[in-house]
């Protein structure tokens, strides 16, 4: 009668370990500038919370569910008077072209 083993009969093909995704150094998630805080439709206005000073002139990007578009701000409101730039933190109204929704992104347009 042969003898029967009591060893383990071991694997021939080596454990994988999942590789972890390879990062592209060129590509450079954007942080948002701002976010839209209201907009009021009949006038076309976006208010927006800032985290960043903004200027007038500055090419901006809208982006939420449903929106995506880039727009340069011609002109910026505080209190109903103009001004040339945001400070951060600051409430401002912008003019906008498009529909804004509340809780969209705004980034600093390339």
């Amino acid at each position: 009668m042969p003898k029967v083993s009591s060893e383990k009969k071991k694997s021939s093909s080596p454990r994988k370990t999942p590789k972890a995704p390879i990062k592209n150094p060129k590509i450079k998630k954007q942080k948002p500038i701002g976010v839209v805080t209201h907009f009021y439709a009949n006038i076309s206005v976006a208010i927006v919370k800032f985290k960043t000073t903004v200027k007038v002139g500055t090419a901006v990007k809208f982006n939420g569910a449903t929106t995506d578009f880039e727009e340069t701000i011609k002109s910026m409101q505080f209190n109903h008077e103009p001004v040339s730039s945001a400070k951060k933190g600051q409430q401002i109204g912008i003019k906008v072209k498009k529909r804004v929704r509340e809780g969209d992104s705004v980034y600093a347009a390339e």
